[in-house]
């Protein structure tokens, strides 16, 4: 089996060495902020297949509950299942070319394991003190077949961090948190194929990569570029700096489910109701100011990883589910979940008329403003 071309252990180590602490409660006070978290997790989960009416094969285990370095090692571990078999297949197509036979060549690809693995490393570290909660989609394989296939994670001490910087009910934030991630797990638990389409996107995505070291170099110079164009204040972001044209094709479909699946997820915890989350318009204010609101350092990292992308997900996804609900009902909103032909496009996230009009067939909604 060919050397991995990121040392996974080095990167678990960094990002655990880099992470800030987080807020500093006593024991006492974290046992019960775990326990809360996990009773709410299943009331929101109540909640969502009430509100959604998507409650089929949900998985009804408990959220896990995580501090920063268990949400790195939890994501290395996901990333893990996801990429070494597609990285297997990248090193059999490239040889021995790129990085040189015999030994030479493999210290050159040991030494370039721990330098990626200290990259991935130090963007988990920087992400592992923002993330509230997240689905898991991939984990390690389960000997035995009777674990859930997702698991729904919550970071602890970044939600308690949050709801102290935003002086906000305590148990409402953390309830508002759950509803948004248990719309995650209804999405992908319910929808039997959704998983595999995801995946099936991200593969088809790496593996589109140039294989050409000529070509790999110019995607170098365009990483260089982008970290420029970000300090400035630009757009420039990795992603788009190292994509192949038809890598970006696939970028497109990836970006329409994402940002589907993020806006469904904040529509839900805001349209569950008052009554739920009684304060959830002070919430939602004062979270939105957060989102927006950073340093100028922040926000040349959150352009360059892509994160502000992610921002704009959650409010055009949002737009897109609240525009389509008004017009064809839940009903006619999930019929988003029938194939991957009835997702709705990167141009129709934009303008839900469009799905509307292809899907349902009702072209009523007015023109996008």
């Amino acid at each position: 089996m060919p050397a991995s071309m990121i040392d996974w252990n080095v990167a678990v180590q960094t990002g655990t060495r880099l992470v800030r602490p987080g807020p500093q409660v006593s024991p006492k006070d974290a046992r019960q902020v775990v326990a809360e978290l996990r009773e709410l997790s299943g009331v929101a989960q109540g909640h969502v297949r009430e509100f959604t009416g998507m409650d089929g094969a949900i998985d009804s285990s408990p959220a896990k509950v995580v501090d920063r370095p268990g949400w790195i090692q939890a994501n290395v571990d996901g990333f893990r299942v996801v990429l070494e078999p597609l990285m297997e297949q990248l090193q059999a197509r490239r040889g021995s070319g790129l990085l040189g036979g015999g030994a030479g060549g493999a210290v050159i690809q040991a030494v370039g394991s721990r330098v990626t693995g200290m990259q991935v490393g130090a963007i988990l570290a920087y992400m592992a003190s923002r993330v509230l909660g997240q689905y898991e989609l991939f984990l390690p394989p389960d000997p035995t077949g009777r674990a859930p296939t997702g698991r729904l994670t919550l970071v602890a001490p970044n939600i308690v961090g949050a709801e102290q910087e935003l002086k906000v009910d305590p148990h409402d934030f953390r309830l508002w948190v759950c509803l948004h991630e248990e719309t995650h797990r209804a999405q992908f638990a319910s929808v039997s194929w959704l998983r595999a389409y995801v995946q099936d996107q991200m593969t088809a995505f790496l593996l589109a990569s140039d294989l050409d070291p000529g070509a790999l170099l110019d995607r170098l110079r365009g990483v260089g570029e982008a970290v420029a164009d970000a300090v400035r204040g630009g757009e420039g972001n990795l992603i788009d700096a190292i994509q192949t044209p038809e890598q970006r094709e696939i970028l497109d479909r990836l970006t329409a489910v994402m940002t589907l699946a993020e806006g469904h997820g904040d529509y839900v915890m805001d349209a569950v109701g008052p009554e739920v989350v009684p304060s959830v318009a002070d919430i939602r204010a004062k979270f939105q100011h957060r989102r927006e609101g950073a340093s100028q350092v922040d926000r040349a990292i959150r352009r360059l990883l892509g994160l502000e992308m992610k921002m704009k997900q959650y409010a055009e996804g949002s737009r897109f589910v609240n525009r389509v609900i008004e017009q064809v009902g839940m009903d006619g909103f999930n019929r988003v979940w029938t194939s991957p032909n009835t997702l709705p496009t990167h141009a129709e996230i934009k303008d839900p008329a469009l799905w509307v009009g292809r899907v349902i067939g009702k072209p009523e909604l007015p023109p996008a403003d």
